[in-house]
């Protein structure tokens, strides 16, 4: 059998695949870490970060990200930009298809996370980036004193919406039901900031302009009351779908396409472990992301350790 190129790759740089490669460096595993674009993930984009261990007065996700990587390259890990296009783990040895070549390997971790739903609505695809963003951090400074709205109710939605109040003079956020899915405190500071105003049991039905947004469509899901809302912008957080487009039928995934693994992060495929974001679990946090990180990794040393058995 051909000695594959490398013990382990982990594809993807987020919390999850950052902790992964640490672990699997001080294990003296030979290891790549490929992302797509730059290590960090979603939280590259996060203004906050108040409820990860070990910094008491929180934190910006860029912080928090420098930091892991700061970590990260004092071993010996390598750190490679490129897309993953396709893998073959029809054999023990991996073969991960890159736009330029292929690399094999005895494990793979995928910690390639999840990225922002959409809402599947008119003029959602040709006005994004034009006022339509679901991100705060990168494009709320363009919309000071300017009235924006939001969508959204869960923990991303609210916060960012308060993170949205430093920049405009007024921010609708828009939730489908009568009441948030926010943490309680996160919605507390909401409901006391005077520039945020919900509106209750209201859905996006389209959007409108003609070069950046101008208006949100808007409709009330009990009355049916259309209305049109004048806004300079419009920020979506309703969710998340898992980065497995690359996948395809490797590993088996749950009905909405987030992979299966069990409490070692082990797939339906031997070798092939996942952690962070872009796995079946019941909650996406950074502190999880890296727990299973943690996990992955321990879990792929051992499945090398037995192959040479």
């Amino acid at each position: 059998m051909k000695t594959p190129d490398y013990d382990l790759v982990i594809i993807g740089g987020g919390p999850a695949g950052l902790t992964a490669g640490l672990y699997a460096a001080r294990a003296r595993l030979k290891v790549i870490l490929v992302e797509k674009i730059t290590p960090g993930g979603q939280i590259l984009v996060t203004d906050w970060i108040e409820n990860y261990p070990g910094f008491p007065e929180g934190l910006t996700g860029i912080d928090l990200v420098q930091k892991m990587t700061d970590q990260v390259n004092k071993f010996d890990i390598e750190i490679e930009s490129a897309e993953v296009q396709g893998l073959d783990l029809s054999e023990q040895v991996k073969i991960i298809k890159l736009s330029d070549r292929e690399i094999s390997t005895h494990t793979v971790i995928i910690a390639t996370g999840a990225s922002p739903s959409k809402l599947g609505v008119p003029g959602e695809d040709s006005l994004y980036g034009k006022g339509l963003s679901s991100c705060a951090t990168c494009d709320g400074p363009f919309f000071r004193d300017k009235v924006v709205a939001a969508v959204g109710g869960g923990d991303t939605a609210v916060q960012e919406s308060i993170f949205l109040t430093k920049f405009a003079s007024k921010v609708y956020l828009i939730h489908r039901r009568d009441e948030l899915r926010a943490t309680k405190i996160i919605q507390e500071r909401a409901f006391e900031n005077d520039k945020i105003e919900i509106l209750w049991d209201t859905v996006v039905t389209g959007f409108e302009g003609l070069f950046n947004v101008e208006k949100v469509n808007i409709k009330n899901v009990k009355t049916g009351a259309p209305e049109n809302l004048t806004v300079d912008g419009c920020f979506v957080w309703v969710g998340i779908s898992p980065n497995t487009g690359f996948i395809k039928d490797s590993v088996k995934l749950d009905e909405s396409g987030f992979i299966i693994a069990n409490s070692r992060m082990e797939t339906s495929v031997p070798g092939v472990f996942v952690a962070g974001d872009v796995r079946n679990t019941p909650l996406r946090q950074v502190a999880t992301a890296v727990g299973d990180g943690a996990t992955a990794a321990v879990s792929a040393g051992h499945y090398i350790e037995n192959l040479s058995i």
